[in-house]
């Protein structure tokens, strides 16, 4: 659901109520630092490693498990728009990560810690030179 809030009455209660105030703050504070890094992420990584970051992101990575699933539907063409490349080659790597066994995919995806090992580690099956 989508809510609408008319600026005079978000300044007000931005005013009006410390709590609120505080959380939205946290939040925008939040959503700037993810901007940040998305950019530099654009910049400096190649797609493969965008994917595997994006791939970690939806699937909430940071809490224990060794497994985690991404809860949304999403399709490659949506994939390759948010990392900024085309489907064939988020099917590429998405084959690639299946087959090196970072993530599971038919049909959902789920994804494995070693994906998160292999793009912290800089592990040599996932490259820098595809597209820069």
């Amino acid at each position: 659901m989508i809510t609408s809030i008319s600026k005079e009455a978000m300044i007000h209660t931005v005013q009006s109520e410390p709590k609120f105030s505080e959380l939205f703050m946290a939040y925008l504070l939040t959503r700037n630092s993810r901007i940040e890094e998305d950019l530099i992420d654009q910049l400096f990584n190649s797609s493969e490693k965008r994917l595997a970051r994006l791939l970690l992101l939806l699937a909430h990575f940071g809490t224990e498990g060794t497994t985690r699933p991404i809860l949304i539907d999403i399709s490659q063409e949506t994939l390759a728009e948010m990392i900024g490349t085309t489907r064939s080659r988020v099917s590429f790597f998405m084959n690639k990560f299946r087959k090196l066994g970072l993530i599971s995919y038919n049909g959902k995806i789920e994804v494995h810690i070693s994906l998160l090992d292999a793009v912290l580690h800089e592990k040599p099956e996932i490259e820098r030179d595809d597209d820069l």
